[in-house]
């Protein structure tokens, strides 16, 4: 049986997490998706999670909204186990000081979307190739804060 591989995609288009969605399924069956839209919804998944967390999140730099995934790249190195998670960054384009400010906040790596189904399914082959087959990531346990 193959070994289960929680996956987070953090991104605000609704037709991005779809198609990514069925390319992942078809592609890298071992991965355990589970998508949010905003910054605050990964953060209230982050700060919610008890247990095991993604072993790899990828991260759109642009969600449209006054915090960004830049921001949310922030909370996770400030999290005592989100430092440590590979973080793959979701771009539409290659702007090099963008770029430039995702590595020094922490990213794994940098990719420029892909245009067109066929594409994201190669593209989560290779996810699945590199972050699944080939690099150890953590397992990450998150335990929320306990104020009682």
């Amino acid at each position: 049986m193959a070994v289960v591989f929680p996956l987070l995609l953090v991104d605000d288009d609704p037709t991005i997490a779809d198609i990514f969605r069925r390319a992942i399924g078809n592609a890298f069956p071992e991965a355990d998706l589970k998508v949010v839209d905003s910054f605050s919804e990964a953060a209230a998944y982050l700060e919610g999670l008890f247990g095991r967390g993604p072993r790899l999140v990828l991260l759109d730099i642009d969600l449209r909204s006054e915090l960004s995934g830049i921001d949310f790249l922030t909370l996770l190195r400030e999290h005592p186990q989100g430092r440590l998670l590979p973080v793959v960054i979701l771009s539409a384009g290659e702007d090099q000081t963008i770029k430039e400010e995702a590595y020094d906040r922490g990213a794994s790596a940098f990719t420029v979307k892909p245009f067109s189904y066929q594409a994201w399914k190669s593209y989560a082959e290779q996810l699945r190739a590199y972050w699944y087959g080939t690099a150890t990531t953590p397992k990450l346990w998150f335990e929320r804060e306990k104020n009682e």
